[in-house]
């Protein structure tokens, strides 16, 4: 059984959403680029799929080498430093067009991530980061539109390491999202569910001006798969999140392969609620930006 390895960076922005993928799933690698503008609902982006991951290199530690792909209608080069990470990818279109992404994302000092192993045997196992609420600036070009992330309005870059021996089916919840509380802090979301059920683990956290708050409870989730641009609810029972995303955009994709099989509901827009800090100090939020999804997966 091989590992899978995965990063999947987001940014998320108020009328933007891009994601990047670069990931060897053992019989699969892929490498990825999606954009889509939420109000209008334009999207495209390439994936390239690679049999058995060939050419696809991920450190067994996430961030120590630069990731990079290069094939003739995608070329992809994520590098970190002390002070964040680049994103820098050129692709074709699939009406010809060029088109170019170039962020970079920040890691503010002191800023605290969340990274947790969640154990469903001796054998299968999965390490995951979740970072949330990292600033997020850079241009995206697409054609002869260029659009500004991150200058008129802020943007936030999230980015998901993976590496582990997975089921073969599997589903998930993901949410996430970051912006300013009504007092004025910068607060980021990570939410999670399904997938951790059982183990005793969560990779759920909220976290104020860099500093995380963990949860160590499975979180309320409440959506409607069928409908999925209905509001999503998540609450903790224990008080320390409920909050509400209003879509704005579904991102659903579907893959039906010889071994291979998922789809995936993944909205953006924005949530509003409260969240609650570890000494019980309670913060409004009203419309900052973030994602849900549900996954549901055989691989």
């Amino acid at each position: 059984m091989r590992t899978k390895k995965w990063d999947y960076w987001a940014i998320v922005g108020r009328d933007l959403a891009v994601g990047l993928v670069y990931a060897d799933v053992g019989y699969l690698g892929l490498a990825t680029i999606w954009w889509a503008e939420l109000e209008s609902g334009e999207e495209g982006g390439r994936d390239v799929a690679l049999p058995f991951g060939r050419g696809l290199s991920l450190p067994d530690v996430p961030g120590t080498t630069p990731l990079r792909h290069e094939s003739p209608k995608l070329r992809m080069a994520l590098s970190d430093d002390a002070g964040g990470t680049r994103l820098q990818v050129d692709w074709t279109e699939a009406d010809d067009r060029p088109g170019s992404l170039d962020v970079v994302v920040d890691r503010p000092e002191d800023h605290e991530s969340l990274s947790v192993v969640i154990p469903w045997s001796e054998s299968q196992f999965q390490f995951t980061t979740k970072d949330q609420a990292r600033p997020a600036t850079g241009v995206l070009r697409v054609g002869d539109t260029v659009r500004g992330i991150g200058h008129d309005a802020p943007a936030w870059g999230v980015l998901d390491v993976g590496r582990g021996r997975w089921p073969y089916s599997i589903n998930w919840n993901w949410a996430g999202g970051a912006g300013h509380a009504t007092t004025g802090e910068v607060v980021g979301v990570q939410m999670g569910g399904k997938w951790t059920r059982g183990t005793g683990f969560t990779e759920n956290a909220v976290t104020v001006d860099g500093r995380l708050h963990k949860i160590g409870r499975e979180l309320d989730w409440d959506y409607s798969w069928d409908h999925p641009m209905r509001p999503w609810r998540v609450v903790d029972p224990g008080g320390a999140i409920d909050l509400t995303l209003t879509p704005r955009f579904d991102r659903h994709e579907r893959t039906n392969a010889v071994v291979l099989r998922n789809e995936v509901h993944q909205v953006f827009g924005t949530w509003s609620g409260t969240v609650r800090c570890e000494d019980g100090a309670a913060l409004r939020l009203d419309g900052i930006d973030g994602f849900a999804e549900e996954a549901r997966n055989r691989w």
